[in-house]
């Protein structure tokens, strides 16, 4: 299953929750913490509760829950025991602990998405996860909570740049999401009115290796998948690469279009030819 984007849509908001499966994104997710006022958590609940028990069979659905040790995730889990979305996005995380303890409130075929930023413990926890790749579908971060955490004036530079220490954060997490071997997801991109800014957002995360990215509006989803999906000259220069090595199996390194290319490029070439069948699979 390819993870390129990963839309937002409030849990309190089930009108709004087929008009995000319509939006072509690869996933939703159905939000129960931050989107969600404290008196409308119960409302949420059951309208996520009915939402994926129609449609977790034909949708990959997402469960934003809150945050471990509160209140509101003890009743999250027990309003959301009987049904089986794709994953629960797990909030506040703050490494493997953290996932192993929700693990045990799932069922085994419920995979958990970790937003692994957002506490200033969990940046020293992140290369815990590669202990609990079975659990994860994914790794992200988020560069809201930290700032706050930390009493940051702002992640950002006037350019709308991470300053260095967020940027230290996403690093950190996309080395963690690839010694665990599971998708790096980057994090959303909140100008929605900014598709322009967004497709260039987008298009680094991916150039720096990350496989998909977050949205928090339908309008994002289409440049969000267009950046992460392989176009028709990368795919034919992957297929050259990799028939070049099968004609020569005894060499290290191969000559193609003036280039000298070795093995790293080899392993980059099956992972755009992965990437794009993935995409033609939908």
């Amino acid at each position: 299953m390819r993870l390129r984007s990963l839309l937002f849509v409030p849990g309190d908001r089930p009108e709004r929750f087929d008009k995000a499966l319509a939006s072509g994104a690869d996933a939703v997710i159905l939000d129960l913490e931050d989107s969600v006022s404290a008196q409308n958590k119960p409302l949420a609940r059951d309208a996520v509760h009915d939402f994926v028990t129609r449609r977790a069979a034909d949708a990959t659905l997402i469960i934003r829950i809150n945050p471990l040790a509160t209140s509101a995730c003890e009743d999250d889990l027990v309003a959301l025991a009987e049904i089986s979305p794709f994953a629960i996005m797990l909030p506040k995380a703050k490494g493997a602990a953290s996932v192993r303890q929700l693990a045990s409130h799932l069922s085994s075929a419920v995979s958990i998405l970790p937003i692994a930023t957002e506490t200033p413990a969990a940046i020293f926890e992140i290369g815990s996860y590669r202990d609990v790749t079975s659990h994860l579908c994914g790794l992200t971060w988020g560069a809201e909570d930290l700032p706050a955490a930390i009493g940051a004036a702002t992640a950002r530079e006037a350019d709308g740049r991470y300053t260095a220490p967020y940027e230290l954060a996403r690093s950190l997490v996309l080395f963690g999401a690839h010694a665990a071997a599971v998708p790096a997801i980057e994090t959303v991109y909140p100008d929605f009115r900014d598709l322009g800014g967004l497709a260039a957002y987008a298009a680094r995360a991916r150039r720096d290796g990350f496989s998909g990215m977050m949205a928090i509006h339908p309008s994002q989803v289409e440049p969000i998948n267009r950046a992460f999906t392989p176009d028709a000259s990368e795919i034919s220069w992957a297929e050259k690469v990799v028939a070049a090595f099968a004609a020569s199996p005894d060499t290290g390194v191969i000559q193609i279009d003036g280039r000298m290319l070795d093995l790293p490029h080899l392993k980059l070439a099956k992972r755009i030819l992965e990437a794009g069948k993935l995409s033609d699979d939908g």
